[in-house]
């Protein structure tokens, strides 16, 4: 066996570090956000000062000594950049730079100044999901998780082995953390959905009446409707998440249950659903689905991702979100093989895929 020389080493090491410790970036966006510093930012103009930076935020007089380090974290991970003196050093713990959004920044602003067009989407609130207390608790409990008795039933995923119960009942019997999952998925929701109704909207063609299933508060339901009126948009979602659902007038909400019964409709919804259920549920539940379409010889249309497409570009969010998966539900990310066989089961004749910018794709599965 060829043996590593010492600079290989070292590099092996400096990666190990970087691996190691990459929970930090986590840790520190989520602080980004919680203060507010993407927006005050924003507010001043694009460019800030670090006087003013701190004049801006709520951060008491003792921690105001330690923003200048977790900024230039924060620079050095990409979320900001800085811009130094004509000396070409910023000294002061930062103090003589400015600061500026970039693209990936520029996400994160709260902007509640109704900019029109020119707004971008926010995503903090999925940021703050994904990095709350209740996910990356129970990703601390992956090792564990694995070494467990399959028979155990509080070991089914590390979030129950964490949390004594499943996701969803926990989403149910606790309104706060309820609050923050349906925030967090409304503003991915709303940003792919306004890319779909935009670039893909073949796909609705034809369409006189569709069912979001597990729609949630309804983002995508609402967004296709604007898009195209002609379609009327309903949401199914269980009683707890459409009794906290105001009506809008936009889409109906109907309280069920996907398992057992969908609305008839010319096209069912999904996006983000089938990924957080095993192979033999999501055959049951594109069963329902299926029944709901046959009269009217529509399709189900799916937005998840589908591993390996649309490119290695891609590969790793796609595997990430796959281990995500393996933390908190019984589900997974599937390959385009895994999909084809899970449609086939469920009894669809024929189906096509096309990928979306990013990391997922929609598919099209007809009767």
């Amino acid at each position: 066996m060829a043996t590593s020389s010492s600079e290989e080493l070292l590099q092996a090491h400096a990666e190990l570090w970087d691996h190691t410790f990459s929970y930090l970036k986590s840790m520190a966006l989520m602080s980004a956000i919680r203060l507010g510093i993407p927006t005050a930012i924003h507010r001043c103009g694009g460019t800030v000062s670090l006087p003013d930076l701190l004049a801006a935020l709520p951060v008491p007089e003792s921690k105001k000594s330690y923003l200048p380090r977790l900024m230039r974290f924060l620079t050095v991970s990409g979320i900001f950049t800085v811009d130094v003196p004509a000396t070409g050093e910023c000294t002061n713990g930062g103090a003589d730079g400015t600061y500026r959004l970039t693209p990936l920044s520029r996400l994160l602003v709260d902007d509640d100044t109704g900019a029109g067009a020119d707004q971008c989407p926010n995503f903090s609130p999925f940021v703050l999901w994904k990095t709350s207390k209740h996910l990356v608790t129970a990703a601390l409990h992956l090792s564990d998780w694995f070494k467990s008795d399959e028979g155990s039933a509080a070991a089914e995923t590390p979030f129950k082995m964490a949390h004594g119960t499943d996701l969803w009942t926990c989403l149910s019997l606790d309104p706060t953390i309820s609050q923050v999952f349906n925030a967090g998925m409304a503003s991915d929701t709303q940003f792919t959905m306004d890319f779909v109704v935009s670039n893909c909207s073949g796909v609705f063609d034809g369409i006189t009446s569709l069912v979001d299933v597990g729609g949630g508060n309804g983002t995508s339901a609402r967004a296709i409707a604007k898009a195209f009126p002609l379609i009327k948009c309903s949401v199914l979602d269980l009683p707890n998440v459409i009794d906290s659902t105001p009506a809008d007038g936009v889409v109906d909400y109907i309280a069920g249950d996907m398992m057992s019964s969908i609305p008839m409709a010319g096209a069912v919804f999904l996006k983000h659903i089938l990924h957080d259920w095993n192979d033999q549920d999501c055959v049951k539940i594109l069963r329902v689905c299926r029944k709901a379409i046959l009269e009217s010889g529509g399709k189900v249309i799916i937005v998840d991702v589908v591993v390996g497409s649309p490119s290695e570009a891609n590969y790793e969010g796609q595997v990430m979100s796959d281990l995500l998966m393996m933390v908190f539900t019984p589900g997974k990310e599937r390959d385009e093989h895994e999909w084809g066989k899970i449609f086939v089961d469920a009894g669809f004749s024929h189906h096509k895929t096309k990928p979306i910018p990013g990391f997922l794709s929609i598919t099209e599965l007809y009767p």
